[in-house]
């Protein structure tokens, strides 16, 4: 009998004691899927920043186009001509100093044309406005070199980049006064315009301070394909503003 109820106070003691050690680690198998999320959150917050491995943001930018056409059959408003951009860069840090990135952006280009006897772009006809107007998709490459003090943010720095787009539409505005007075202003705008290329290419380079940048882009491709390249004088390459970041 005393045998009996030894193995039975025995038994339950094994239990019991099993019971206790299974409540015991659950609490530790259950902490470890965290402790691994938390670990790699803090690792990918600790990645990325504006001077960490990875950085990605929004930028705008206004760059008036610089010079005159090649000849005297077009001339160009200055200021009304430019370029308006908005895009999205990611930045990929090698070294404290020297970085690599990529831009996707939209670029409303703008020609606004003056109105002259010598005016022959995009025929001989005199208009109160006028303008050509190009809708482009660009990416651009780049390579940053940073200087100055070192911190989690922008800084300094100087990049220079090599840049490609689809033109993906074309228009010809015209805005002259009515003969009659029905209305304040008549405009007519043409789309698909058969003399403007549909690729473009160049390069760039940018003077940076945190936010804030110096832009100057250089078109390396004409601006008309080549049937109208004899009627039509070569439109400025270069462009200079200033960009701003969106962070």
């Amino acid at each position: 009998m005393k045998a009996t109820a030894t193995r039975f106070w025995g038994k339950t003691a094994l239990r019991w004691s099993g019971a206790l050690l299974l409540l015991a680690a659950g609490p530790a198998w259950a902490q470890r899927p965290l402790l691994s999320t938390e670990v790699a959150e803090d690792t990918a917050r600790q990645n990325y920043g504006p001077h960490r491995r990875h950085f990605r943001h929004l930028f705008a930018s206004y760059t008036p186009v610089v010079g005159q056409p090649d000849g005297e059959a077009a001339e160009l408003r200055p200021w009304a001509s430019s370029e308006m951009a908005v895009g999205l860069r990611e930045k990929l840090r090698l070294t404290r100093v020297l970085a690599v990135g990529a831009d996707a952006r939209y670029v409303y280009q703008r020609y606004s044309l003056a109105q002259n006897e010598t005016k022959r772009l995009p025929d001989a006809t005199l208009h109160h406005r006028e303008a050509l107007v190009l809708h482009r998709l660009d990416l651009e490459g780049w390579l940053r070199l940073r200087f100055g003090r070192q911190g989690n943010t922008v800084g300094r720095y100087v990049d220079v980049s090599g840049w490609g787009g689809w033109v993906a539409g074309t228009s010809h505005h015209a805005e002259d006064e009515p003969n009659s007075a029905r209305a304040r202003r008549v405009r007519v705008t043409e789309t698909g315009l058969p003399y403007l290329r549909r690729w473009t290419y160049g390069a760039g380079a940018r003077l940076g301070s945190q936010r804030l940048a110096l832009t100057a882009r250089y078109r390396l491709s004409d601006t008309f394909r080549k049937p109208w390249q004899s009627l039509y004088p070569e439109l400025p390459r270069l462009t200079l503003g200033l960009e701003i970041g969106l962070l």
